[in-house]
Order: C-alpha cells, then structure tokens, then sequence
C-alpha cells in the first residue's frame, strides 16, 4: 500500500508502538540490555517491511521520538535495504519482516577479502556496528586482496565465524548494539556479493549521504522526544515560580517563550530535514542519469539539515530541564537521556566539516567530495 492512505496506515502503527516504548523507555535506558526485544516489536508491527521512502522517513522520527534507540535501528534498517539497492543487482531481495543491520564503518579498520572457490572469504574486525549483533541480515563491505577495491556484500548475521563483541558502553544510544563485530575466514558465497564500489559514480556515492540523512532524522526525532515528554510534565507536575504572579507554570511567560523558541527550531529542522530528504529520495530515483552537479545540490542540502539538527538536538534536550524544574533531574524521570543519546550520535563525524561543505558550496559552487562522510 503506497500514497497518503498507506502513509497514514503505517503513521498510526508508527504511533502505536511510540505509545508502547514510551511506557518504559527510562527502564529500558538504565537496563542498556541488547535490543532483541525492541526488534521483536518491529517485526510484529510490520514496519520493518515499508518500501516507501517517504513514508519510512516519517515513521523513523515518529519511533524515534519515543526512544532514539529504536528509532536509531529503524533508520538504519531502511538505510542498508535502500543502499544495496542502489547497486541495481537482481540477487538483492530484503525478504519478509526481516532486519537488516550494517557492517562499513568508513574510517575503521578494512575488512580483508580474500578470493576462495565459490566466493569469498572475510577477515577481519569492524569497531562499531549498529544493530548487528540483533539483526538477521548484513550489509558489509570490505577491500578485495590484490586489486584493492571496496566490495559489499550481504551475510547471514549468525553465519559461522562471525562473532559480535558486546562492548558498546556509551553515554547514549545504549540500546542501539552499537559495538564490535569480529569476523573469521567467514565464507561469502558470490551470489551474495552486490557490487565493487565505483568511486567515481554519483549514485553510488549516494549511500554516504543516506547516513547523514538518516542521522539528521535522528537528531530531529531526539529533540522533538525531549519536547514531547518535558510538555507533560511541565503541564501536569512543574510549579510555577513563586514570583511570576501566576497559578500554573504553563501560564508562565518565561516558560511559554521559551517552548515557543525550542518548538519552532525543531520545526524548522524538522522541514529542512523533509526537504533533504525529498532531494535524496529524486537523487536515488535518477539512477546512472544522476549528475555530478545534482549530486552536489543534494549533499549541500542534507549538510544544512544535519548543521541545523545538531544545534537543534543539542540545545533541546539540555534546555528542557529549564522548563521542568530541579525535581526532573530525579533519576526516575531519565530526562537525561535525552541529551546523553544526543550528545553520543551528534558526535557521529565532525558537524563543522558539513558546515563548511555548506558554505564551499554556497560561495564557490564547491562540490562536496565523494567520501564515506559525504
């Protein structure tokens, strides 16, 4: 089901299961467990299966809004399916109610990948993996012995010699299963393999700027989370200072222009992030006609979401305490949570360098190069 019927279909399965994770969302914080049972509720909502961009894009912030963790494994669920697509290879199938998780974290170590008979075989130990070690499928890339190239391919997550470290044990996005994946002359049929990455193909690079989308998503979906839940309980539990003349903290000026300053920055992140979006989303569908020049416009665009998203994420979700009063520092409330998952994704790769890809763009026409980052 596509258009704005089946949009609205999934936003209300999307806000049902929000309602549900956000019941014991601080619970599940403190716990930090692995998230099997918040991938369990994926598949049972049916989201995992949304071929819409547009309408993935929109249930990534409703889900993340209630826990960015989940929202955080949602995002990138949708993001290894759209980027193996992009590689336009029949064996590709995403299949039904499956997870997928990715292993290609640009700047870490390089997986090794060695030609066996059959295939290939994979060697080697990636740092950080969200998702992976909760997932059913991989998306993983890796350099080929010899020739050097970087070649993606698909995995059994639970595929022998693979073996996942247990070892992220952040501020934030703790139940994200963020750590290490070690993998051991792991066999890679070749059907399984999607492509050699061409570096030079506006559409393959595409796949890097899908992340920082994906990431301002996130960023937005965080400070709106934080907005949402400090509302409720400045409308039900904050007292108003005993020098501001009124009854309820929600009658408060200081309070009242404060939201109104906080709402409209999300907002404005929030569209901004849209827009990008849509661009990406007309950049994909271009296929090899896709040119340099396009790409260009699309990457400027997603760096502005994600300069605005991050100021936005950040200063939201430590500013609501203002709105709440000392008693929402108790531990019980976990409003810190907020900024802590904040804080820890905003630090995915530097936001001054997409600023600065912004402004190349804007004064020179500077192309933002094709990186893992951009």
């Amino acid at each position: 089901m596509t258009g704005t019927d089946g949009r609205q279909k999934w936003l209300t399965v999307a806000e049902e299961l929000a309602a549900a994770l956000r019941v014991d969302a601080a619970e599940r914080d403190r716990r930090g467990a692995e998230p099997s049972a918040e991938v369990g509720a994926l598949r049972r909502s049916g989201l995992l299966a949304i071929g819409d961009w547009a309408t993935q894009q929109a249930v990534t912030r409703v889900v993340g809004a209630a826990d960015a963790n989940v929202g955080h494994l949602l995002g990138y669920h949708y993001l290894q399916v759209w980027r193996s697509g992009l590689f336009d290879n029949p064996n590709f199938q995403p299949g039904d109610n499956v997870f997928w998780a990715g292993v290609s974290n640009p700047l870490d170590a390089a997986l090794e990948l060695r030609p066996v008979d059959g295939g290939f075989e994979v060697t080697g130990r990636k740092t950080f993996a969200t998702g992976a070690s909760v997932a059913d499928r991989l998306v993983v890339s890796a350099t080929r012995t010899g020739t050097g190239d970087k070649v993606t391919f698909t995995l059994d997550a639970k595929a022998d010699g693979i073996t996942y470290a247990g070892d992220w044990d952040n501020i934030g996005q703790r139940l994200t299963a963020s750590g290490g994946v070690v993998f051991d002359h792991v066999h890679v049929p070749s059907d399984q393999v999607l492509g050699t990455h061409d570096e030079t193909s506006p559409r393959l690079s595409l796949a890097a700027l899908g992340f920082q989308l994906v990431l301002a998503q996130l960023y937005v979906a965080m400070a709106e989370g934080a907005l949402a839940e400090a509302a409720q309980y400045t409308r039900t539990t904050t007292r108003p200072w005993f020098l501001s003349g009124v009854d309820a903290a929600t009658a408060d000026p200081y309070v009242l222009g404060t939201y109104g300053e906080l709402v409209a920055e999300a907002q404005a992140a929030g569209f901004l992030t849209d827009h990008a979006s849509d661009l990406l989303d007309q950049a994909s569908r271009r296929g090899a006609d896709l040119t340099r020049d396009e790409r260009a416009a699309t990457a400027a665009a997603i760096s502005s979401a994600k300069v605005v998203a991050t100021k936005v994420a950040n200063q939201t979700t430590s500013r609501v305490f203002e709105l709440c009063g000392a008693r929402a520092t108790a531990a019980g409330y976990a409003f810190d949570r907020f900024w802590r998952n904040a804080r820890t994704l905003t630090l995915h790769d530097p936001v001054s360098y997409k600023a600065r890809e912004v402004g190349a763009y804007y004064l020179t026409g500077e192309h933002a190069p094709f990186t893992g980052y951009s």
